[in-house]
């Protein structure tokens, strides 16, 4: 009896197990003989790729939180490779161009040949010609035909050709793919969007995205201290692995050396398409993540104060003709700690204009020869310091016992020695400043005095304690380009195979002979002689803060961009200044702004906080290079404020500038917006 109920559950399963292979059997059949085709042909008709979400750039914020490059979402219309013929692909790339153009967008073109008339719109031809294999004795007209014919554009006309030859040329140069789009355009306008919605499906490959673009709020505000982004470059693309070749990279600036940071963490999106390219939905499979927020020393108040005081300046010395005035400098910092409060140079340059290609024209500007604006003049222009280096030879001379602070010695118009060099006042006016001691020389920039100095103690105690103060040599502030400048003395003729003489000694005390320094190089010399001497890192770098709000540590930074920028730490002899001595210099500065007779003393006369200064003109190159160093409050002195002016003629000229920069740092003649934004300093003057 067990046995036939076994037998017949076992029956009961083989029937069932049949009857499953049947139905899988019809279904197969179905499936593959019935539908076959049907399926098939959907199949071949859809294509599922992943594709990139761009994470925003960290915001770049001023030490009080102020946004100064941040990020806008917009719309940018890319195109994929599909599976189109070159006639399909040729027309759709124009009737996008015609959409962007309608509505008055523009599109990127990066073809260096104009029509109406045929010219190039590049200088260096040549090299372009080469680089794309063409014979450089033909006419513009000639190599645009060239590519007409490479693209398959000759039924066209020229204008139709050419919107077409920007966008083909430009996928030539960078490649694009089914996974990897070509961006044809940039923060495109709602209309825009809204026409390439409905035309979608009659524009093979073309797809509208949502991405961040880099944006900077206030337009050229610290622009060689943020510096530019802009689309990653072949050699960039083949150094960075980990990026893409639609990714922008920081090219100057901290965009540059805080790439790493700043980057953010890419997402991810799928989008099906058919297989004619047009989108029929996409959704996220990994979400982007922002990079981190860099927080700046800098304040963009004073910053623009800086800025705009530093334009007016030298555009009123322009419109006056007294003299060639194109390039300038000003560093302001804080004298305990290092940090930069503000940094500029002029001419500048606004960065947005780079994040899509900077046009031709804008770049011959800013690179025009003697007065471009991508240099950092505040870190990669050293000029002769003439006069502000006499500090550091005042102070040598006490630390060396060759003076004393009560000292008085006695101007005698032309010094008796080596070539026989002559003091200022007797050159211009035939007189001299008679009995000096050290902080009387200082306010009068007696040269006689200082040539008696470096006589007694020779160059070497000069070269120690310039070079304890930081001068020909980098402050390695974390920005690219930095240089070290040159400190005149026996150490570099050495290098150069040369004989210091004595008549050399007598030049480069008072800040001529090969001395040559950069205005930030000036400003930390001015701010260790106003903090007691003590040693600083003169820093633009206060916090990075990642995406979940932690700190990276600031060893971590020191460490990354040391090794990004190559920096090496030079080591320095600790030297104990003497209070006495340092005072005396110190006063010999007050009495600069504060006392008639004083190179700056008009300008500060009515000033409500007392300032330590130096005014300072140098020969070099047929120009008068105009200085000036100070520090403030003299009696709990917080900032030391530098300003050059190439060819400024006179120290004083500059000082102008140092006053605007010091009445906004204590406030004394502050406005505020209701919103607390950065009030800019030409509303103030109005």
């Amino acid at each position: 009896m067990k046995t036939s109920k076994k037998n017949v559950r076992y029956n009961i399963l083989i029937i069932f197990t049949y009857i499953i292979g049947i139905i899988i059997i019809v279904q197969l059949f179905n499936l593959q003989i019935v539908h076959g085709n049907e399926y098939l042909e959907q199949a071949n008709s859809r294509l599922t790729r992943e594709t990139t979400i761009k994470a925003a750039r960290g915001n770049i914020v001023d030490r009080n939180g102020i946004l100064i490059a941040g990020n806008t979402y917009s719309y940018s219309v890319n195109l994929y490779k599909s599976k189109i013929d070159e006639t399909t692909l040729n027309n759709t790339i124009l009737h996008t161009i015609e959409i962007l153009e309608k509505n008055g967008d523009k599109y990127i073109d990066n073809f260096p040949i104009t029509i109406e008339p045929y010219q190039y719109k590049i200088s260096n031809v040549e090299k372009w010609l080469d680089e794309n294999n063409i014979d450089n004795t033909l006419s513009a007209e000639e190599v645009f035909n060239i590519f007409a014919k490479k693209y398959n554009l000759e039924s066209f006309q020229d204008e139709d050709a050419r919107k077409i030859i920007s966008v083909r040329y430009g996928i030539e140069k960078q490649g694009y793919s089914s996974m990897t789009p070509y961006t044809i355009s940039n923060n495109i306008s709602d209309k825009s969007v809204a026409e390439f919605e409905e035309q979608k499906l009659s524009l093979a490959g073309i797809s509208v995205e949502y991405q961040p673009i880099r944006n900077y709020k206030y337009g050229k505000l610290a622009s060689h201290i943020i510096g530019y982004i802009g689309k990653i470059n072949e050699e960039e693309y083949k150094a960075n692995p980990n990026y893409d070749i639609n990714d922008y990279i920081g090219k100057t600036g901290l965009e540059y050396v805080l790439e790493k940071y700043l980057k953010g963490q890419d997402g991810t999106k799928q989008i099906d398409m058919s297989i004619d390219g047009t989108t029929t939905g996409e959704y996220v499979t990994c979400q982007a993540i922002e990079g981190s927020q860099v927080v700046l020393t800098i304040d963009a108040k004073i910053q623009e104060v800086a800025e705009t005081a530093l334009k007016s300046k030298i555009e009123k010395m322009q419109n006056g003709k007294k003299s060639e005035v194109n390039n300038g400098a000003a560093v302001v910092l804080n004298v305990q700690t290092g940090e930069v409060i503000a940094m500029c140079s002029y001419p500048d340059f606004e960065p947005e204009l780079f994040v899509n290609g900077i046009s031709i024209e804008k770049w011959n500007e800013y690179t025009q020869e003697g007065k471009s604006a991508l240099i950092n003049r505040s870190i990669q222009s050293a000029n002769a310091p003439g006069s502000i280096f006499k500090m550091v030879s005042a102070i040598a001379g006490l630390q060396t016992g060759v003076i004393t602070v009560d000292e008085t010695i006695y101007d005698a118009g032309v010094y008796p020695k080596g070539h026989n060099p002559k003091c200022w006042i007797w050159t211009s006016s035939g007189r001299t400043h008679g009995n000096l001691n050290v902080s009387g020389a200082i306010k009068n920039s007696c040269n006689y005095f200082f040539y008696e100095v470096g006589s007694r103690m020779g160059i070497e105690p000069i070269e120690k304690y310039a070079t304890y103060f930081g001068l020909g040599q980098k402050t390695n502030v974390e920005l690219p380009g930095e240089i070290s400048g040159t400190l005149a003395g026996k150490k570099l003729y050495e290098k150069l195979g040369q004989t210091w003489y004595y008549g050399n000694t007598l030049s480069a005390v008072i800040g001529q002979a090969e001395n040559n320094f950069t205005p930030i190089q000036i400003a930390k010399y001015i701010a260790m002689l106003s903090n007691g001497g003590k040693k600083i890192n003169v820093s633009v770098i206060k916090d990075i803060i990642n995406a979940d709000d932690s700190k990276v540590d600031k060893e971590e930074i020191s460490k990354y961009v040391a090794q990004k920028l190559g920096l090496e730490e030079t080591e320095q002899e600790d030297l104990e200044i003497n209070p006495q001595y340092l005072e005396a210099v110190l006063e010999g500065m007050k009495s600069v702004t504060t006392e008639t007779g004083g190179t700056a003393y008009s300008v500060f006369k009515n000033f409500p906080i007392e300032v330590g200064g130096k005014t300072g003109s140098a020969e070099a190159g047929g120009k008068i290079n105009a200085w000036f160093a100070g520090f403030a409050p003299f009696d709990n002195p917080e900032i030391a404020v530098v300003v050059f002016v190439e060819n400024g003629l006179h120290g004083y000229n500059t000082a102008e500038v140092v006053r605007d920069i010091l009445e906004s740092y204590f406030g004394t003649n502050e406005e505020v917006n209701e919103d607390k934004t950065v009030l800019s300093y030409s509303e103030k003057q109005n």
